[in-house]
């Protein structure tokens, strides 16, 4: 597929061209976007080409996870634009959320899921990008790579989505499902296969249609070499595919070579980059921390390596159309161009002409045998349409549409913007803004939404928009949404939400606090250590919470929830009055803990005394006794902070 130029012919027409997502966040293609927010990373480094895949739909997409200690901003210079631009691929660097010991991929710890942590980003980010039409990224070309920690977390995360991802990457990474001491001491053998359809549960199917290349450098002295051998391997077996004899050498110059082995239908590749210690491969004049230009560029091989032996796309070229013009006599539009299919197929060209309403009239014809083709609409109303051409050949396949706003009969007004069904959703600290917005005259400029630490222009597609921002504040906060046009006229409402910004703390202060307790002390302190991080009290049952981390890893007891409880809106929920037979409620300030007693007691919730191995334990304020010594777990409730006492709040 290539992008189709088109021209207008009638300069009296009254129409604009359109393009869905035209105002949608601005995508320049050719150059990086650095440091944007999206699906749920705070910073991804995104690459556009000029150019589209030689296959398919449309662009693919490439994510590219970092290793431990290695910023994203070491990949502006790994010649990841080469392989981009070569291949048609949109590049996604993001930056972990969640990371864990020497800032990598936790991809030794956490619940590997779906829906948690940066696994839950990583999908995010990929249908994000894909849903987003200014990138033209066709879903069935969206892929996953990444170096020693990011390479790993890459393999668990295509196993968990191999819906999502065709195809992946793997440089350097220790075996899915290792420990972290197996990614620098000796091999730790992994049924590689047998964990990755279990991470996969019942989107195995899948796997079908998945591929894999594993590499590593000759030269690592890190990362066990063992794992390039088992992590191919164990691919090979889940796609039941068999290694092919002989190797290929892959040249990228003069001396950057490297070793391929392949296994059936190219479906599995495992490559040894030669002189290449522990780093991305980014070939000749490639630096950074932890990228070597001393063999070939691996993102360009897997550029190729995809285009190659991906197993979902149609490789049956849609049609294309070009020499498109539209003109407009009274009420009635015509519109005149060629359509061609290289693969001589059947063609149909369609034009939907869509009012204001919705209503849509279809025209269609067959083109000449030399692709031409003339199309007129009925007579049209006195009212804004909305043209789409597109051409479909006989095997299904649609062109990419030209799309063009007319207005038939005088113009309207001058008139401001309208905002409606406005929406605010809050995951964590980040909130995002939808709604929907309509302008009369269609000279849409932009929607911006004003954060209290920035303000975001809104990507739009059609009449609907959205903005993202994280890192807010905790407690109350407003968006201001603005809708402006071509004109100057703008119109803007408020909406107020709500961050939970839970709560900052050591290991030990959230310990002393009551919201984390020993059982699981070595999970947290793995992932932590002394440093500070945040827990969010998330209902469990009934009126029983739990504190725990972004990704559930590091959790505290079953206790009662707090006053204002997870995700509390503030409202009373009240009957309207007191008829004098209930009983009263409870205290709205009564808080209940259970702990161990050592913790009761570093939170100041108790006391010990007698013999300092097995101490008497006291309620504060109460004096009661506590059974069980220092492990003995006991609920312990206040109505001020001071005054403690065995049980839980009144009910």
């Amino acid at each position: 597929m290539k992008i189709q130029t088109f021209s207008r012919a009638g300069v009296w027409l009254a129409g604009v061209l359109f393009a869905a997502g035209l105002l949608s966040q601005p995508v320049v293609a050719g150059s990086w976007q650095q440091n944007v927010s999206v699906g749920g990373f705070n910073k991804v480094h995104l690459y556009t080409p000029d150019s589209v895949s030689a296959i398919g739909q449309g662009r693919g997409l490439l994510l590219v996870l970092h290793g431990c200690t290695q910023s994203i901003d070491a990949y502006l210079s790994a010649n990841l634009t080469q392989a981009a631009e070569q291949y048609g691929l949109v590049i996604a660097v993001p930056d972990a959320m969640n990371k864990a010991g020497f800032g990598c991929w936790s991809y030794w710890q956490g619940t590997k899921a779906r829906s948690a942590g940066d696994y839950k980003n990583l999908i995010t980010l990929a249908n994000n990008l894909v849903a987003d039409v200014s990138y033209q990224i066709d879903p069935n070309q969206v892929y996953i790579a990444g170096l020693s920690s990011g390479a790993a977390f890459a393999n668990t995360t295509a196993c968990l989505a191999p819906d999502v991802f065709a195809g992946m990457g793997i440089s350097a990474g220790p075996s899915i499902g290792t420990s972290s001491s197996g990614a620098i001491g000796p091999c730790e053998t992994a049924n590689v296969a047998a964990r990755c359809a279990q991470y996969a549960g019942s989107y195995s199917s899948h796997f079908d249609t998945q591929i894999a290349s594993i590499a590593h450098g000759r030269s690592d002295t890190t990362v066990n070499l063992c794992y390039n051998e088992q992590n191919a391997n164990g691919m090979a077996d889940l796609y039941n595919v068999s290694k092919l004899s002989g190797e290929n050498l892959i040249s990228n110059g003069t001396g950057r070579t490297a070793d391929e082995t392949l296994w059936q239908n190219g479906r599995v590749s495992m490559l040894w980059f030669n002189n290449v210690d522990h780093a991305w491969s980014g070939g000749q004049g490639a630096s950074g921390s932890y990228i070597n230009g001393n063999s070939i560029n691996y993102a360009s091989y897997l550029g190729q390596y995809f285009l190659e032996n991906n197993q979902r796309v149609n490789r049956n070229s849609a049609p294309e159309l070009s020499n498109i013009s539209v003109s407009q006599q009274a009420s009635v539009v015509t519109v005149t161009g060629n359509a061609v299919d290289v693969d001589a197929d059947a063609i149909t060209v369609t034009a939907s002409f869509t009012d204001s309403a919705g209503q849509q009239q279809l025209v269609s014809t067959t083109p000449a045998a030399n692709g031409s083709f003339s199309l007129s609409s009925p007579t049209l109303s006195d009212d804004w349409y909305q043209l789409t051409v597109s051409a479909t050949d006989s095997g299904g396949l649609v062109s990419s549409a030209y799309t063009e706003q007319l207005l038939i009969g005088p113009p309207p007004p001058a008139t401001a913007p309208e905002l409606s069904d406005l929406a605010v959703a809050v995951d964590g600290q980040c909130a995002t803004v939808s709604g929907q917005v309509f302008d009369l005259n269609r000279d849409l400029a932009s929607v911006t939404v004003e954060f209290s630490n920035t303000t975001v222009t809104a990507s739009v597609t059609a009449d609907l928009f959205s903005a993202e921002q994280c890192q807010l504040a905790g407690g109350e906060q407003t968006a201001l949404i603005t809708a402006t046009d071509q004109g100057g006229l703008f119109s803007a409402e408020l909406l107020t939400f709500t961050i939970d910004a839970g709560q900052n703390a050591t290991l030990a202060q959230h310990i002393s606090a009551g919201r984390l307790d020993y059982t699981n002390y070595a999970n947290c302190y793995l992932e932590y250590s002394t440093t500070s991080f945040v827990l969010r009290e998330q209902l469990i049952t009934g009126n029983q919470c739990r504190w725990q981390d972004s990704d559930a890893s590091c959790f505290g007891p079953a206790q009662s929830c707090s006053a204002a409880g997870p995700g509390d809106g503030g409202g009373d929920g009240g009957d309207g009055g007191d008829d004098g037979g209930d009983p009263p409620p409870p205290p709205t300030d009564c808080e209940a803990f259970t702990t161990n007693n050592y913790s009761h007691k570093l939170a100041g919730r108790a006391y010990s005394t007698g013999n300092i191995y097995a101490p008497n334990y006291f309620a504060n304020g109460s004096n009661a006794s506590l059974a069980g010594s220092t492990w003995g777990v006991t609920t312990l409730s206040s109505d001020d902070g001071s005054y403690w006492q065995p049980g839980g709040c009144p009910q």
